[in-house]
């Protein structure tokens, strides 16, 4: 029977052996940044963005955990990503059962580590958000 390794444990079986790849993930502290987002009367529009985290260059996303409170009905939308890339972690979708955690994450999005530190939001389409309850979103990256 064949023996096969992962990406990050290539070469622990040889002689000598290479050390696992803590930089790509192995091993490596998990970090969380929690964004929490009380949802005001008249606030958090379809133009609108909401900040969640400054991320240091270097780091590896892992996934995401969104939370709410109220739902955020049937037509508006949340992406999570950057300016560059709104929804690098979370494509723009719906979020519309409360007080249940999901879990969200891109592959693509954990494939490297960050060359820059990164500002994390929440684009906001469709339709605009509830006007009370509160929207907790939950970013786990591997530490650099």
């Amino acid at each position: 029977m064949a023996v096969y390794y992962s990406n990050e444990l290539q070469g622990i079986d040889s002689s000598p052996a290479v050390k696992a790849n803590a930089s790509a993930g192995y091993n490596a502290p998990l970090r969380v940044y929690r964004a929490t987002v009380p949802m005001i009367a008249g606030a958090y529009q379809t133009t609108d963005t909401l900040t969640l985290a400054k991320i240091p260059s270097g780091s590896i996303f892992a996934f995401g955990i969104i939370n709410a409170s109220a739902t955020m009905g049937a037509s508006a939308t949340l992406a999570i990503g950057n300016a560059s890339s709104t929804g690098k972690y979370r494509a723009a979708a719906t979020f519309t059962t409360a007080n249940t955690p999901t879990l969200f994450g891109l592959s693509a999005s954990n494939a490297a580590a960050s060359t820059a530190e990164e500002v994390v939001i929440v684009t906001i389409a469709v339709a605009a958000l509830p006007t009370s309850g509160t929207l907790n979103i939950d970013l786990y990256f591997i530490a650099p």
